[in-house]
């Protein structure tokens, strides 16, 4: 689950069961990962445990999401080719 509202959602996101949540806040991705009754907040994802954060991160101000996601995707594909 994405969401860049405030902390409170992560009752409602524990009661429908979302195992991890990432808020945008400050240019900054933060990873909140369900254990047990609770939120913990972590240094990475589990769901995508590969994944760069901060460089996510530094696409999300593009001015439109197919922009941020055009950008990243080739962002991705230059530093996958040998």
């Amino acid at each position: 689950m994405w969401t860049s509202g405030g902390i409170d959602k992560l009752e409602v996101y524990r009661k429908l069961g979302v195992r991890e949540v990432w808020y945008w806040r400050r240019g900054r991705i933060s990873v909140f990962i369900l254990r047990g009754e609770a939120y913990e907040e972590a240094p990475s994802s589990e769901a995508l445990p590969h994944i760069d954060l901060a460089e996510l991160a530094s696409f999300l101000d593009r001015p439109t999401t197919s922009a941020a996601i055009k950008d990243y995707r080739t962002a991705l594909r230059a530093t996958s080719t040998p």
